[in-house]
């Protein structure tokens, strides 16, 4: 494991090291203010430790793989002391474990236990990802005076929320992340998990949904069972949403996220509560999908963490850094969305085009869903592996997605921000799902996917307009590219399929086809609106 750990070191391009000679104490037992016993293993140079800033990272994951490794080690050699814990029920914590409604009560008493110890500095520095970046979150508000700084990375405050739209119920990532965290423990996980990805593929097909945590892990999950049944506006979830929280936030915040990650658009929504509170904070966003390790986590703590441990300020740097896709660069901005940017209406055409002037009158589009053979998720947004950007020539082909595409773009076209469509739809079925996607076509004709989002209809065999929130980006069209928006009504097992009917999300057994109209004339006219840079709007 050291030298995985090393290896990783040097491909980050991290400082060097202040020592390698570290030492692990393993399970300190921390007790909850219920009782209940949490472990932790606190990783520290073997000499000299006393007193170093402290990096807390309370985990569901264990504590003896890629966390150490990656997150623990690479710290405590470069001047942290790291206590890193597992969250109740998990690896030999008491308690059961009762995802995400647990850590606020459980974070501060972890906290109020570290600043009493020996070994304690003057300094906490709350670091972590996904998990370890919510937990985070469940505490911001209340942290004892010693935490100087938080880093959260690819999370939200709301983790998971987002997911359980009831316009919206994105059921792969959620349903993957119930099955890890119900058989990670289990003998020979790690071995076995080619063959788990391969059953849990197969039970997202599974109807109903009710019994596809039994398919993928041979018992029922309660959080599966939850994430099914509960909307994310349920009051079920009141002690897993911790949005009221972030505006009271005192500590500096530095967020890292990705733009193709499941939890972006909470991240940036969490950025800008604490911006608009005054609060300090700064946001990093790359060209990363949620499993993508980047070293900014680890950078980040060394650079901004460190500094705010030790009562210094970080090197200067613009509040909001973004990896602009397509030009492939990194851009610096004072805010989120960034200023200069206004929309602009791309509207759907006759013939598959897309264009900003008015539409003529023209006959609407059609298309076939069948949920029995529904639209696959290619790319894109994915809480596993297979996401990110990639060729969508392959999904583009089929019957039950429509394109629309600009003309050759005789100069770049940059769109930076918030992005949203509006289609005006009408489905045979009254329930019916309406997935829009952005893409970047290159001279060759590939087809890459930028962006997208989806929604769900309840009225759908009436025609209206369909408002389509689709994922943030910061991306630039380049001359001799096209811009493209696909036009489909699903991709699972992204998004759970709709079934047409209305029936309950987690009974529902009946699949119907549906027979679906895009409406693109002067009087119904469907637009993606994109946040074009001043200056490069296309024509």
């Amino acid at each position: 494991m050291n030298l995985i750990s090393h290896l990783l070191q040097r491909q980050w391009k991290l400082p060097p090291p202040v020592t390698r000679d570290v030492a692990v104490q393993r399970d300190l037992r921390i007790p909850m203010s219920d009782g209940v016993e949490l472990l932790a293993d606190r990783w520290a140079p073997r000499t000299g430790s006393e007193g170093l800033p402290t990096a807390l990272i309370r985990t569901p994951y264990g504590r003896r793989g890629i966390y150490g490794v990656a997150m623990a080690r690479p710290l405590a050699e470069r001047g942290y002391q790291v206590l890193l814990q597992s969250v109740r029920g998990g690896f030999g914590s008491g308690g059961t474990f009762a995802p995400l409604r647990q850590e606020r009560a459980d974070g501060l008493s972890t906290l109020d236990w570290v600043v009493r110890q020996p070994w304690f500095g003057e300094a906490i520095v709350l670091v972590g990802v996904s998990y370890m970046g919510y937990v985070q979150w469940a505490v911001a508000d209340q942290v004892p005076p010693q935490v100087k700084a938080m880093i959260p990375q690819v999370t939200e405050s709301a983790l998971s929320l987002e997911q359980l739209r009831g316009d919206g119920f994105s059921l792969e990532a959620p349903f993957q992340w119930g099955v890890l965290t119900a058989v990670q423990e289990r003998r020979w996980a790690a071995l076995r998990q080619p063959l788990q990805m391969r059953r849990t593929r197969r039970a997202m097909n599974t109807l109903p949904l009710s019994r596809a945590d039994v398919v993928a892990i041979g018992t029922p999950s309660g959080y599966i069972q939850d994430v099914l049944t509960h909307d994310e506006d349920d009051p079920y979830w009141a002690d897993a949403d911790h949005r009221h929280r972030v505006a009271d936030v005192t500590v500096p915040v530095s967020s890292i996220g990705g733009w193709y990650d499941i939890f972006l658009p909470g991240q940036l929504r969490d950025f800008q509560a604490l911006q608009q509170a005054g609060r300090p904070a700064r946001l990093t966003i790359g060209p990363w999908t949620h499993l993508q390790m980047p070293n900014t986590g680890v950078l980040e703590a060394l650079e901004f963490g460190l500094a705010h441990a030790r009562g210094e300020q970080p090197a200067r740097r613009a509040p909001v850094r973004l990896y602009v896709t397509g030009e492939e660069a990194w851009r610096d901005f004072e805010t989120w969305p960034p200023k200069g940017y206004a929309p602009q209406r791309f509207r759907m055409q006759p013939g598959g085009q897309l264009h900003t002037r008015p539409p003529t009158a023209s006959q609407p589009d059609h298309y076939r869903y069948d949920p029995a053979d529904p639209t696959p998720a290619l790319g894109g947004v994915r809480g596993a592996f297979g996401g990110g950007s990639v060729d969508n020539r392959k999904l583009e082909a089929r019957a039950d997605v429509l394109t629309y595409t600009t003309d050759v773009l005789d100069h770049d076209v940059e769109v930076v921000g918030e992005v949203r469509a509006e289609i005006w739809f009408r489905s045979s079925l009254r329930h019916a799902d309406v997935f829009v996607r952005l893409c970047d076509v290159d001279p060759r004709g590939r087809s890459h996917n930028i962006c997208d989002g989806l929604t769900s209809l309840s009225s759908a065999d009436e025609i209206g307009c369909a408002t389509v929130r689709l994922w943030p980006t910061a991306h630039r069209f380049k001359r001799g590219h096209r811009i493209r928006v696909q036009v489909s009504s699903g991709a699972f097992p992204r998004y759970a399929r709709n079934p047409g009917t209305g029936e309950p999300r987690a009974t529902a057994t009946t699949l119907l086809v549906a027979e679906q109209t895009v409406y693109h004339d002067p009087a119904r006219p469907s637009a993606v609106i994109l946040p074009t840079a001043e200056g490069t709007a296309a024509p």
